[in-house]
């Protein structure tokens, strides 16, 4: 039996990131988290954030303290603890993750070691993904979204199947 922890409620209120926000980093790899987000954390009682990179992009990922936990069940439910390759995946996983908290600015600091992994130097663009939030180079996030066109009839296949709404 799996356990899936896929959505985190708030006071009967999904808690939802939402937007594209363009930011920088300080000399110090210190970023303002938007406000629009700050709020929600504070208004669901979050305060302590995990920062990684993402397994499948070069854009980092920060997650809520009860999102991290819940994606670390979901993981941990999928592997076996006397697997080798299975013990190796889960440390490395996790050994890639950092907590991160805000100061009273509602900054928070981002390692010279992730800055690296997703290509960071200043500019940052904060996109708001559901339960979570990603921080992109620009440059990076430019490669991966796809033309208007494309995304358009992406969409559409993907909303026309049986399993859609």
């Amino acid at each position: 039996m799996s356990i899936f922890v896929t959505e985190l409620y708030i006071k009967d209120v999904r808690m939802r990131f939402l937007g594209n926000i363009e930011a920088k980093t300080d000399a110090k790899g210190r970023a303002f988290l938007p406000a629009i987000f700050r709020k929600m954390l504070q208004a669901s009682g979050e305060e302590n954030l995990v920062l990684r990179k993402d397994v499948f992009q070069k854009c980092l990922v920060l997650y809520p303290e009860s999102v991290w936990n819940g994606r670390l069940d979901i993981l941990k439910n999928q592997l076996r603890p006397w697997k080798p390759t299975h013990q190796q995946m889960f440390r490395q996983f996790v050994s890639e993750a950092e907590v991160v908290n805000l100061d009273g600015n509602g900054r928070f600091l981002i390692s010279k070691r992730l800055l690296k992994a997703a290509d960071i130097e200043q500019d940052i663009q904060f996109i708001g993904m559901d339960d979570t939030i990603e921080i992109w180079a620009p440059q990076n996030l430019e490669l991966t979204l796809k033309s208007e066109e494309d995304f358009a009839v992406e969409f559409e296949q993907i909303m026309n199947t049986d399993n859609a709404l």
